[in-house]
């Protein structure tokens, strides 16, 4: 009979791309995935694995095994998921990865309403600029708040569920002293200088794309992800940021924040679990919690129209 921890591994192996990648997930070394790797074969007679530059690649064999595997992990979630409806409670823990930009107006008011809704929960939050999709066939979160630019298409992966949270609209950001009350073309920006992220990433590339399409290629001396700095700098009068209306406390002194009267840049926040047949209690119970805030959120935050 298949040992099921071998078929996770070599799963969790295709997934990372390679067996470092794999132990570093695994919590483990890659010497013990290696092994793990060669009983799988040694119990399957045949190749599962072949050298594909610096990563690794299925063979044909493989390929069918995580295929099947697919379904056996799929099989295990459901069977829990059965035991868990049955009790029709809520769990003691969950695992959400989100999105830095999405934690002050989202997530937090969401873990604390579950804290006082269901103190028996504990809710790990893994905080990343890349809150991944392909994590959750893997098991190793259970609810991730993503997002998706409206430049980019709709196509989340197979057996993964998606809930729409908000539309979210970026807003120009600008020193309070150096403001106008109107709403600002994005073709204004073409004599500022901005603070954007860099162009790798989705929000990078929705702004790059909406200035292109304005007619122009931004100056962009100041690149970074991290938020905060954006707001310093255009406090500061150094830049001008465009920022998510999510991730901007209505309460920060020192800015101004406008809308986009033309071209604006939009991106659709969503939470999303791996796809069952049965509702798992814990896991709804977080989605319910993330969209509830959401809604609260875009009720209070700042004007994007």
């Amino acid at each position: 009979m298949l040992d099921i921890r071998r078929l996770y591994t070599l799963r969790t192996v295709v997934a990372r791309g390679s067996i470092a990648a794999a132990a570093q997930s695994l919590d483990l070394t890659a010497g013990a995935v290696s092994q793990q790797l060669a009983a799988l074969r040694r119990e399957m007679g045949v190749d599962l694995l072949r050298p594909d530059g610096r990563t690794v690649a299925l063979t044909e064999a493989g390929r069918v095994l995580v295929e099947h595997a697919d379904r056996i992990f799929g099989a295990v979630q459901e069977a829990e998921n059965a035991v868990a409806a049955v009790r029709d409670t809520v769990g003691p823990t969950a695992t959400l990865a989100a999105l830095p930009s999405t934690i002050a107006r989202i997530v937090t008011p969401a873990l604390t309403s579950l804290a006082s809704q269901h103190p028996q929960l504990t809710v790990t939050c893994l905080v990343t600029d890349q809150a991944q999709l392909r994590e959750l066939p893997l098991g190793t979160v259970d609810v991730v708040l993503g997002q998706r630019y409206h430049h980019l298409p709709d196509a989340p992966p197979r057996d993964v569920d998606t809930y729409p949270l908000l539309d979210d609209p970026l807003l120009i950001v600008t020193a309070a002293d150096r403001a106008g009350e109107q709403p600002v073309s994005l073709r204004e920006l073409a004599t500022h200088r901005l603070v954007m992220p860099p162009p790798t990433t989705d929000c990078g590339q929705a702004i790059l794309q909406a200035c292109r399409q304005a007619g122009f290629a931004p100056s962009t001396p100041y690149v970074t992800t991290d938020i905060a700095a954006q707001l310093t700098l255009a406090r500061a009068g150094l830049a001008t940021a465009l920022i998510p209306r999510t991730a901007i406390d209505p309460t920060t002194a020192g800015i101004h924040t406008s809308p986009i009267e033309d071209h604006p840049i939009r991106r659709s926040l969503f939470a999303a679990t791996r796809h069952t047949n049965t509702p798992n209690p814990t896991i709804t119970a977080v989605v319910t919690a993330l969209r509830t805030a959401a809604q609260h959120g875009h009720t209070t935050c700042l004007p994007a129209d």
